[in-house]
């Protein structure tokens, strides 16, 4: 695990294991995202349950594929951030499906 990926992980997820778990129980959350097949979990929200996996356990004990999940949701976040629609943005698809992935783009 290097430096560089746990502090872009870290950066791109602003949200507590807390936040992400009551979001993730949401129907809001639900609704968004691609889905592989109907009525199965978004992308997304199958990437906050493993988002709350990785901050519950210890830097020295992340894995290869925790690691490969940290690069894939910097790499989200970062994509859809670019994207940003305009106007106010607090009841969009495009802010729920950033907040399956960990972040807020609401917060401070």
């Amino acid at each position: 695990m290097t430096d560089d990926v746990y502090a872009e992980f870290r950066d791109a997820v602003n949200m507590t294991p807390a936040e992400l778990r009551t979001w993730l129980a949401t129907d809001e959350s639900k609704e968004v995202g691609q889905k592989s097949s109907a009525g199965a979990e978004s992308v997304g929200h199958d990437s906050g349950h493993q988002i709350i996996a990785i901050l519950g356990r210890k830097k020295a004990s992340l894995t290869e594929a925790d690691e490969a999940h940290m690069r894939k949701v910097v790499g989200y976040v970062h994509r859809h951030m670019a994207q940003r629609p305009h106007g106010d943005v607090t009841e969009t698809p495009w802010r729920y499906s950033l907040m399956n992935w960990g972040h807020d783009p609401l917060k401070k």
